[in-house]
């Protein structure tokens, strides 16, 4: 099967214009297309009609000549520039950041509210561009930007599209009220969350199957992930629960955050936080990008810096108080449950309790309340070394050994 080809228009409105190119790239090959090509263009007062002008359109034009190819505009475009961009280039098929996003989502979803969340963020963000459209949606016939939804559900009349954009609403709004309640039940269950967050492809994936034993898909590509994912782990004995999360980027438009809000719910109040960079790569675009993202969706959990692929940042001066860690070989893994443990040392202690034999039914009427990690017998009563939940401190302090 030939594989679209897809050539980039880059604006270049401030300084971080090739690392948003290098994203672009990537995001082509992880909606399986072939990068052909860019032109940039910088850009110092945007042009109502196309953005970029239509001089420079121009020479794209000359530039592309017969070549078959999808234009991908980095960056956002309002309905009337697509389709005046379009026309500029020769009735070819013109999409943007949003929409390359949108579709790599389509492909991704695996879950029922993954798909939904992606259908509802497509049609709210396709629904003001089908005026006028009627005509390219009949000539796109397939690729980047027709998966999910798809052509016939955008070619139905609007009052359709309005009634199934309200339908996914109602439905999103069940399922966040069942992850509400699975959130309220863990807490009762005394399981602490830790939430995987970052930047998208920075191994968060390899570090949850590295801490929980777990097989969950790893792949080398933007947004590999995309539905949440939870696997139990243990430090000290104690149960904690690992949620893997949608990996973020540059400029990841406010829609698509408010779509996926749901499914950052559980980074939002997780217990803690564990912020993955790249330590290979730009690490401080990744960790502001994070944290810019985190706090505009109102994240005030405590968190910690993970500096994952240390293994290929030989020579990099890397933060100070970061974990520097390796998913794929493994170093560092004890050193970051050790530092997860740490930061939840207000929630847990660690005491030794002796528990004499003429009280161990008292004891044991809420020992469910602990962590039992090790069990020493003597012939007056039972050495016990656990872990217990602050919050729990009183029951056992008649057992405490000073």
């Amino acid at each position: 099967m030939n594989r679209e080809k897809v050539f980039v228009i880059q604006p270049v409105l401030g300084d971080n214009a090739e690392v948003l190119h290098a994203e672009a790239v990537a995001l082509i090959e992880s909606a399986d297309a072939e990068y052909i090509g860019s032109a940039r263009q910088t850009v110092r007062e945007i042009n109502p009609a196309t953005f970029i002008g239509e001089g420079k359109l121009g020479e794209i034009a000359s530039e592309l000549g017969e070549t078959e190819a999808t234009i991908l505009f980095n960056g956002d475009l309002s309905p009337s520039q697509t389709l005046n961009i379009s026309k500029a280039l020769g009735d070819r098929k013109v999409i943007d950041r949003t929409t390359l996003i949108l579709d790599i989502f389509a492909s991704r979803a695996v879950t029922s509210e993954g798909k939904v969340q992606v259908e509802l963020a497509q049609l709210k963000y396709l629904y003001p561009r089908l005026r006028g459209k009627g005509s390219a949606l009949s000539r796109l016939g397939g690729g980047i930007g027709t998966r999910g939804p798809g052509e016939t559900k955008l070619e139905t009349d609007r009052r359709h599209i309005r009634a199934r954009i309200h339908a996914l609403g109602q439905k999103l709004e069940k399922t966040e009220q069942r992850r509400s309640l699975q959130t309220e039940r863990r807490k009762k269950e005394r399981v602490k969350t830790v939430a995987l967050v970052g930047y998208t492809n920075t191994g968060k994936s390899t570090l949850l199957n590295a801490m929980t034993g777990a097989d969950v898909f790893v792949k080398d590509a933007l947004f590999a992930t995309l539905d949440p994912t939870a696997r139990a782990f243990e430090i000290e004995g104690v149960p904690f629960l690992m949620v893997d999360t949608v990996g973020f980027l540059q400029d990841l438009p406010h829609s698509l955050i408010e779509a996926f809000k749901s499914t950052l719910e559980s980074a939002l109040f997780c217990d803690l936080a564990l912020i993955v960079c790249d330590a290979s790569a730009d690490y401080e675009m990744q960790l502001s990008t994070t944290l810019s993202t985190l706090q505009e969706l109102g994240f005030s959990s405590p968190y910690l810096v993970v500096m994952n692929k240390c293994d290929a940042a030989e020579g990099v001066r890397l933060p100070r108080e970061s974990v520097k860690i390796s998913a794929k070989t493994g170093v560092g893994l004890g050193e970051l449950k050790r530092r997860i443990f740490e930061a939840m040392r207000e929630e847990f202690i660690k005491t030794t309790l002796f528990v004499p034999y003429g009280q161990m039914a008292a004891y044991g009427a809420k020992k469910h309340l602990l962590f039992e990690r090790n069990i020493i017998f003597t012939d007056e009563g039972e050495f016990v070394e656990a872990v217990i939940p602050a919050i729990y401190a009183e029951d056992f302090k008649q057992f405490v050994q000073n």
